[in-house]
């Protein structure tokens, strides 16, 4: 499975028609039994006063030259929500760069600090491709020892699939699957494409038929925040939100902050993982490492 762009552009677009019913806009049938659910591509273009041949080379990705005009008319005919708007626009009108794909720089201290000096919640910085580029002593002690990890496995998305212990952490492992797999799709597609991109898509194919799943739904919703329940071995059940900071100077890193609700179980059950986690390194750095 590869990140086609003009692939991905028509799977898109495709997966949004099928998700509406025709009744719901008083649309004729066109005289013709209907074989797929959702809008057809005449009656998309109807919805978005183009024409049918217009409509039918943006789906199919034969130019990437439509204007903003014509993607916001399919977009809200669509009924598209601002995220999936952004998609959409970024799909068929990619912005155009110069600069070859390369991987994230080298952090900066202060944000290995700014990591140390939250104490009381997990959290951990993520590239476009869901590495786990640092984290703090509570992340390791909640989510997986990242240290003790290989750092090839140092990756949020390949753990919520392939990691068993992980994957057993989320009482509603499927929320938070197509969480992650939401926040890769929608920077993927950001250009230029990350290196470890393509490969990390490939490998959880191969790997995950749950993964293959969520990724040919094309749902899209940028995880800027919300909430999971966890079952953790060492505390039992608790509630987390979280929220997801992209960082100044590091356009393609993201800091995920999971919290508490002060004075409730959830709070008391990560003060003591925090004393459990006192032998993991707060930095994510100076780790023991079998990489």
């Amino acid at each position: 499975m590869t990140f086609d762009r003009r692939a991905e552009l028509g799977e898109f677009l495709r997966s949004r028609r099928a998700r509406l019913r025709p009744e719901e806009f008083g649309l004729t049938s066109y005289g013709r039994q209907r074989r797929v659910p959702g809008l057809r591509r005449e009656e998309l273009a109807q919805l978005a006063g183009v024409s049918v041949d217009h409509y039918v080379r943006l789906e199919q990705g034969r130019s990437l030259q439509f204007s903003s005009e014509v993607l916001d008319a399919v977009a809200k005919a669509l009924r598209l929500d601002p995220a999936e708007r952004e998609h959409l626009h970024r799909l068929a009108r990619p912005a155009a760069s110069s600069e070859e794909p390369a991987d994230s720089p080298p952090l900066r201290p202060g944000i290995r600090s700014l990591l140390s000096a939250i104490s009381g919640a997990p959290a951990y910085v993520v590239d476009r491709t869901t590495e786990v580029r640092a984290w703090n002593r509570l992340a390791a002690a909640f989510i997986t020892d990242f240290g003790e990890l290989p750092a090839a496995e140092r990756n949020m998305a390949r753990l919520v699939f392939l990691d068993d212990g992980v994957r057993d952490l989320y009482v509603d492992w499927w929320a938070r699957a197509r969480d992650v797999v939401a926040f890769l799709r929608l920077d993927v597609a950001r250009p230029p494409a990350p290196p470890a991109a393509q490969a990390l898509i490939e490998e959880l194919s191969a790997a995950s038929p749950e993964f293959r799943q969520i990724w040919a739904e094309h749902d899209i919703k940028a995880p800027e925040h919300g909430s999971h329940r966890y079952r953790h071995p060492l505390v039992g059940e608790l509630e987390l939100t979280y929220e997801t900071l992209r960082l100044p100077g590091h356009p393609d890193l993201a800091l995920v902050v999971h919290t508490a609700e002060e004075g409730s179980p959830a709070q008391d059950a990560l003060r003591i993982l925090l004393l459990d986690g006192d032998r993991s390194d707060t930095s994510g750095e100076n780790h023991r490492s079998r990489a």
